[in-house]
């Protein structure tokens, strides 16, 4: 069985890196009778077919059980209906399909991809159903998935790339739902329990909060016909009231936190961007040239290649429901941290006040609306960008005009759109680092 689980944001992070399509798939898109917005994609060619449920279930909803979101998805396929989670594994792994569930900060999904054939698609579905509609939560997969769960964030601590994340975020978000891990704290982890899983599965998963991606070789009506099954036993619902705006009125601030590391791990940035934003195309196409682009981007030539201070360094707007974050970050030997932060600071000061030149921004456009092919070369690939355009409340030809948007930025826009969302002065930085590490080089 697949495990999908994503932090922050990573899911959406990585569709928005890639370049963009020349001609998108013709997404056609419905409401059921109990409010689950549908969006089809009719994919001929391979016998298969990707579903994907998407919920407002993520860790933004957890309120003050931080960890809640999170330890409720991974629970779904534990335990659903008469099967324990080795049977419904068993069930999957021998027809070949393959179940997901994952959670970022804005939400969480259910994915199934499985063969077309009737017998094998009719498996895949009663299995999945059983999973969208009947978890057990029961006492001891809850406490396994806790123990797991705690676990893992025990090895977030001795992580300085976790560390780092983690302060940035606090730093930056402060009582916003965005501000904690998406998968909790160890003494938030520790208090729930299944009670509350099942209060929280009976509020998010319902149908009316639910956005339903079909792409496959399958018709409409069959496609239609396997969201109702899937839904059937789906409580009708509600959807829950918007998550909060980002109310970012900070000062710049650094933080430095001593951790016994060969190298320094520093995030640098501030809330910037989300998906609606009507200055979204000048800010990705400008951060390709800043730090978007590996190692032909600005931050990339001053920090590693002039300099030598770091292997690895980049920037990168995370768009979300709300604000989410610009971030500029690297790692470097301790030693040089401080050199390392300066060239960063005076990269993107630079980038701000000037923007682009005219070669690099043509780079950047002909990087960003090539080789997208190799983008979408599945249905799965598909699947997720319909249900991005979906979730976030796109236009549904989206990937259509994506080349032409990306194309009609100017070098004057970008230098107003960078100038209008970043404040150098409201920067948070977090720098973690700086002991020795025992015993090693």
């Amino acid at each position: 069985m697949r495990i999908r689980i994503a932090v922050f944001c990573s899911w959406l992070s990585c569709l928005l890196a890639a370049p963009c399509v020349q001609g998108g798939p013709e997404i056609q898109h419905w409401q059921t009778d109990k409010g689950t917005r549908v969006y089809f994609v009719e994919a001929k060619g391979l016998p298969l077919v990707d579903i994907q449920f998407v919920f407002d279930a993520g860790s933004a909803r957890d309120a003050e059980k931080f960890g809640l979101a999170a330890l409720t998805s991974g629970l779904l396929d534990k335990g659903a209906g008469e099967w324990d989670a080795g049977q419904i594994a068993e069930r999957l792994e021998g027809i070949g399909a393959e179940l997901g569930t994952g959670v970022s900060q804005d939400s969480a999904w259910v994915t199934l991809r499985s063969l077309t054939d009737a017998r094998i698609l009719e498996t895949a579905l009663k299995t999945t159903a059983k999973v969208l509609t009947s978890p057990r939560f029961g006492a001891e997969d809850f406490a396994r998935e806790q123990k797991r769960v705690l676990a893992a964030l025990r090895r977030y601590t001795e992580s300085p790339a976790q560390v780092v994340k983690k302060a940035f975020f606090e730093r930056i978000y402060q009582k916003h739902p965005y501000a904690h891990q998406v998968f909790g704290e160890p003494e938030t982890v520790q208090a729930l329990n299944a009670r509350e899983i099942r209060e929280f599965y009976q509020r998010y998963y319902v149908a009316s909060n639910a956005i339903a991606v079909v792409v496959g070789d399958v018709t409409r009506e069959k496609a239609a016909s396997m969201i109702e099954e899937l839904t059937a036993e789906l409580r009708t619902g509600t959807r829950p009231a918007a998550v909060p705006p980002v109310d970012y009125n900070a000062g710049g601030h650094r933080e430095s936190i001593a951790f016994p590391s060969a190298q320094t791990h520093i995030y640098a940035g501030m809330p910037a961007l989300s998906h609606n934003d009507p200055e979204f195309f000048a800010l990705y196409v400008g951060n390709h040239v800043l730090g978007g682009n590996g190692l032909v981007s600005q931050i990339s030539e001053e920090i590693r290649e002039k300099r030598g201070l770091a292997y690895s360094s980049s920037s990168i707007f995370s768009p979300m429901m709300r604000k989410g974050p610009f971030i500029m970050g690297l790692q470097t030997r301790n030693d040089q941290a401080g050199e390392a932060l300066r060239v960063l600071d005076e990269t993107i000061k630079n980038f701000i006040a000037k923007g682009p030149n005219e070669e690099e921004l043509a780079k950047a456009k002909n990087n960003l609306t090539g080789g997208f092919v190799l983008r979408i070369d599945s249905n799965s690939k598909v699947s997720d960008y319909v249900a991005m355009i979906a979730y976030y409340g796109l236009p549904l030809d989206y990937l259509d005009t994506f080349s032409e948007n990306v194309d009609a930025v100017t070098a004057d826009e970008i230098k107003e759109a960078f100038q209008s969302h970043l404040r150098l002065e409201q920067f948070q930085t977090v720098l973690v680092g700086g002991e020795a590490k025992s015993g090693g080089k």
